[in-house]
């Protein structure tokens, strides 16, 4: 069933570890640009076109940073350069999202879980399509629902503590929650 999530944590900050402040300054810059452009309803086109290549550039510095290769900050601009499948991969998996939830939360749920390794697979292969890394996602993440949401659960309960700090304390969790995920992906993706 895959390595215990607790493993996969220690191993999290294992590799960032001399890294975090790459890691907080590259995800609050991230977070920034993510936040600004989803901030007003003017800029909701915007947030809409540029949300797929940067969580692809948020994959990409992940894996790097998780595989204790050498991550750069640019990294998170690296979607762009696959823009037209990372634009076109981000609306699918929205749509797909969108209308499983229209059935209930709980489907929906199911599904951003089964589309939740899209990103890292587009990151590790850039010959993928869109529908070809929704699907492989769907396949990769067949048994290993329960296990992401309890490692989500996890991150859940870290985010309240986050919020104890009025919002500092994100500025850790948020790089912990993306290079687990990358190592989630990676621990999954042989298997």
């Amino acid at each position: 069933m895959g390595t215990d999530n607790i493993i996969l944590m220690r191993d999290a900050k294992a590799s960032l570890k001399g890294k975090w402040a790459l890691a907080i300054g590259t995800f609050l810059i991230y977070s920034l640009i993510v936040c600004a452009f989803g901030a007003k309803p003017q800029t909701g086109i915007v947030s809409l076109l540029i949300s797929g290549p940067m969580m692809l550039g948020a994959a990409k510095f992940s894996l790097t940073m998780s595989r204790g290769e050498e991550a750069r900050l640019e990294q998170i601009f690296d979607g762009f350069k696959a823009f037209g499948t990372a634009l076109a991969t981000y609306l699918l998996m929205m749509l797909f999202i969108v209308l499983w939830m229209l059935l209930l939360i709980i489907p929906g749920i199911i599904a951003a879980m089964s589309y939740s390794m899209t990103f890292y697979l587009l990151a590790d292969d850039h010959s993928l399509r869109p529908m070809d890394a929704l699907n492989k996602s769907k396949q990769l993440m067949d048994g290993y629902k329960w296990k992401l949401f309890y490692l989500c659960l996890r991150f859940f309960l870290l985010a309240l503590l986050c919020v104890l700090t009025l919002g500092i304390g994100f500025l850790w969790l948020i790089p912990y929650v993306n290079i687990t995920m990358a190592k989630f992906y990676d621990d999954i993706k042989d298997r």
